[in-house]
């Protein structure tokens, strides 16, 4: 059976962006429809277009934002947890890459590439599985 990690990479391979790859290869974890979820991480991947924070990453925090967030019945109420968890997913990411920048992490600053794609979408995995999934 396919792990949500290995469907994460298959789904890379097959065209989807970084951020993309992450959110919908936990769509049925977190009860998201997958066209949806394409959808919306379109314009993430690339560290945003912009080679800015990581796609992978920040599917992870578009993920901590479905599992902590009440929706639009609770405007404010959760979004300080859901910050809390997207710091900590940010900070574990960065601790074990050096960076969470895709421009520092591909080496476009200083030609050191610290991660490739793969790697950040199977970093994002492990933190998605032991920060937020085990905690759900």
């Amino acid at each position: 059976m396919e792990t949500r990690m290995e469907r994460a990479e298959r789904l890379h391979k097959m065209g989807y962006n970084c951020a993309q790859s992450v959110v919908c290869a936990y769509c049925d974890a977190f009860d998201l429809d997958e066209e949806t979820a394409f959808k919306m991480a379109e314009g993430f991947g690339s560290g945003m277009g912009l080679f800015e924070v990581c796609g992978a990453l920040t599917g992870a925090f578009m993920l901590a934002g479905v599992m902590g967030s009440k929706g639009t019945a609770h405007p404010g109420e959760t979004k300080g947890r859901t910050y809390q968890a997207t710091r900590a997913l940010g900070k574990a990411f960065q601790e074990k890459n050096g960076s969470y920048l895709c421009h520092e992490l591909k080496g476009m600053t200083d030609g050191v590439v610290r991660r490739t794609c793969p790697g950040c979408i199977e970093d994002a995995c492990r933190l998605i599985e032991e920060q937020l999934l085990e905690n759900k």
